[in-house]
């Protein structure tokens, strides 16, 4: 008895870790299919601005700088990685992180990234979103709601971490940064938004401590219904659904109209 006790108290103690550790995500429709995460890395609340990282880096840190930066020898022009043209240091033709350099992977598992300079222009594309300036428990940020399915995710305007001594912190409250996973030598692609600036990409010096929103690996299936098996339909006995809808069939996975996978 006791023993299986033991087993219990132990079991229940591990699904509370696993309940900790999961994160969530929201479908937003969008044409890419991409899986927004609901907070930022070192969030734990959407509004939650969460910790900053120089591009590349996968810790926050006191000193975001050329002298701290990982991938550099102390200036912009003597860069290490991530390097396309000789005049800023070791060129490697890299232009997207590595998982091992990637904030959202490392912190967060193989499952979860960081965005794609295509994947982020989506969030800011009035033809797939809206974009409302929002306060969600006091903080400011945008509010970005889908056509398709109406589905929300929140981004804080979390500013940007930049100084010589202890990582000053700017902005904060009127303009968000995120990073996007591509670079181009020593700045790295970002999403720039405020509250009059529905979103725009920029470069920022990949240095400074800015804002991470991890997507998930994994896509959403964006299947249309022509992509539909012909009258294939969901039975009790079968492996489809047993409400009678119809069943998309791709990569010899079986999901619903909606995207969602078969049970």
């Amino acid at each position: 008895m006791k023993k299986i006790f033991s087993t219990i108290i132990a079991l229940v103690a591990t699904l509370a870790v696993c309940a900790q550790t999961t994160k969530e995500y929201v479908d937003l429709g969008l044409p890419s299919g991409t899986l927004w995460a609901t907070c930022n890395v070192g969030a734990s609340a959407p509004e939650e601005y969460g910790n900053y990282f120089a591009w590349g880096e996968t810790k926050p840190k006191q000193k975001y700088n050329v002298s701290t930066y990982k991938w550099c020898n102390g200036s912009i022009i003597s860069m290490t990685k991530y390097n396309t043209d000789i005049n800023y240091g070791i060129v490697d033709d890299k232009t997207e992180l590595d998982p091992a350099d990637d904030a959202a992977t490392v912190n967060w598992g193989s499952e979860w990234c960081m965005p794609t300079a295509e994947e982020i222009e989506e969030l800011y594309n009035l033809d797939y979103v809206t974009s409302e300036w929002s306060i969600q428990n006091g903080v400011k940020g945008r509010l970005i709601t889908s056509k398709k399915n109406g589905n929300s995710i929140f981004l804080p305007v979390a500013g940007y971490r930049l100084d010589l001594s202890n990582g000053s912190l700017y902005e904060a409250g009127s303009n968000g940064y995120y990073w996007t996973n591509s670079c181009r030598t020593n700045s790295a692609c970002i999403l720039n938004f405020g509250m009059t600036a529905v979103g725009e990409m920029q470069y920022f010096n990949r240095a400074q401590g800015c804002s991470v929103r991890p997507v998930r690996v994994e896509k959403a299936v964006t299947a249309s219904i022509d992509d539909v098996t012909a009258n294939q339909k969901a039975t009790k006995s079968g492996k489809y659904i047993s409400d009678g809808n119809l069943v998309i069939v791709k990569d010899g996975k079986q999901y619903n109209v909606d995207g969602t996978k078969v049970k």
